[in-house]
């Protein structure tokens, strides 16, 4: 994948992930002392529910700024775990793609 494209993948996955946490916002509920069934406590699950949302855009900024890093450095594109060539199909669908399909799953498999 040429670099030009890479970057214009890497800024449109950054504007994704900041717009998503910038829609999230603040946690709804006030008190920390509340509990499910509480009244008022109507806010709670959604609280949790953008908490874990937040969480994995964290995780996926972080993967992000790994991404940057790699084009800088003249690696993007390239397998993080075997140096094999990442398919451009993958890195259009995701961006931040470390390893190959293949690797990727025996990488979560823990193989």
């Amino acid at each position: 994948m040429d670099a030009e494209r890479a970057r214009e993948l890497l800024a449109g996955e950054r504007s994704r992930i900041e717009s998503a946490l910038a829609a999230l916002g603040e946690p709804l509920e006030g008190s920390e002392q509340l509990e499910p069934g509480d009244e008022g406590s109507e806010d709670l699950y959604q609280d949790e529910l953008d908490a874990g949302r937040r969480e994995q855009l964290q995780r996926d900024l972080v993967a992000l700024e790994r991404a940057e890093a790699r084009l800088a450095d003249g690696t993007y594109g390239l397998s993080v775990e075997s140096g094999e060539p990442i398919p451009d199909g993958r890195l259009e669908a995701l961006p931040t793609a470390e390893r190959t399909v293949d690797e990727e799953a025996r990488y979560r498999r823990g193989g």
